[in-house]
């Protein structure tokens, strides 16, 4: 089997959750094997996070670069050519970032590339059998991957729960960075996320709606569960653009990123988009009447129905028992 490498992505100086998730998926390629993290970065954050990485991961490859302060795909593509061996399997959340830098670095290693894989089924020999999602999450693609000369990775952030795993007294090897070159864009600013009257990101329990709240009169069958429940109401994009909710409302890559203790994904397909904004590997409770929706994929319990038949019978229940 080849050597499995799972590319860590960072802010601050601390892993994003997708680590964990990446570790897991490797797993699923070769048990037998303990995959390597790859970090890249500039600085005390980088060193925070190899420091971080130690514990779950044996060896960690550290490469450096004032070039690499912020994550410019351009120059981390130049600088994984450089250190990762030809021929290996390379994990990479299936981000906007990722999405940015893999087809590329397949390309010039040679290897296959698969973006927006969901499971691992499997692998023999040079064959890996992964299950791929396509036209929005509507339809489960069962892909044979040819990995003889390597492979390229996209794993949707939330698809693969962590594992606990041994505690490692992990190993971070210095890498040289190697020649990294100009690029053809450059850094300007970080735009921060609105926020709104209501901050989302502080809350334990969110009550997410979608396109299945149908219109923006039924919003408020969403708001009084969340009352009861002592959360808030959150959305999904296609809520924001309808303007039923504002931005600051919204979970996902273009929106805000949450950490709850419980999620309430109701009339929500599922799209890595949205999942994206999903962190901290909350409880998820998927309330969908499309049985095949994504969403129920991640969900730690799923519920087929119509959401506005459901929610306000979970509303009295709650306050039933709360003695509201």
């Amino acid at each position: 089997m080849a050597r499995i490498f799972a590319y860590i992505v960072h802010k601050a100086g601390v892993p994003d959750d997708s680590a964990a998730e990446l570790l897991a998926a490797a797993r699923k390629i070769d048990a037998a094997q303990s995959p390597t993290a790859v970090v890249t970065g500039w600085g005390a954050d980088l060193d925070a996070v190899c420091e971080a990485l130690r514990g779950s991961y044996a060896e960690i490859w550290k490469i450096a670069h004032e070039a690499l302060a912020y994550p410019n795909s351009e120059v981390v593509r130049r600088a994984l050519l450089n250190v990762v061996p030809r021929g290996s399997i390379v994990l990479v959340p299936h981000n906007h970032f990722g999405v940015d830098l893999s087809p590329g670095l397949s390309v010039k290693m040679n290897a296959a590339y698969v973006p927006d894989v969901v499971e691992i089924e499997g692998a023999a020999g040079a064959t890996l059998r992964l299950v791929r999602q396509e036209f929005g999450g509507q339809v489960s693609a069962h892909v044979r991957c040819d990995i003889s000369s390597g492979a390229v990775i996209n794993v949707r952030p939330g698809a693969f729960k962590p594992v606990e795993s041994a505690q490692f007294a992990g190993h971070v090897l210095e890498m040289l960075a190697g020649e990294l070159g100009g690029a053809g864009r450059r850094y300007l600013e970080t735009v921060v996320a609105e926020t709104g009257a209501v901050d989302i990101t502080k809350y334990r329990i969110l009550v997410s709606i979608g396109r299945g709240i149908q219109e923006q009169e039924n919003v408020a069958i969403a708001e009084e569960l969340a009352e009861a429940l002592g959360g808030a109401v959150s959305c999904s994009r296609p809520v924001v653009d309808a303007k039923w909710m504002e931005k600051s409302r919204q979970v996902g890559s273009s929106g805000q990123t949450v950490k709850p203790k419980v999620y309430l994904a109701c009339g929500i397909s599922g799209s890595f988009q949205h999942l994206a904004g999903i962190k901290g590997n909350p409880f998820i409770v998927a309330i969908n009447k499309n049985p095949r929706a994504p969403i129920f994929r991640v969900a730690d319990v799923g519920i087929v129905d119509d959401i506005l038949e459901f929610l306000p019978e979970m509303t009295n229940r709650v306050k039933e028992l709360l003695h509201v």
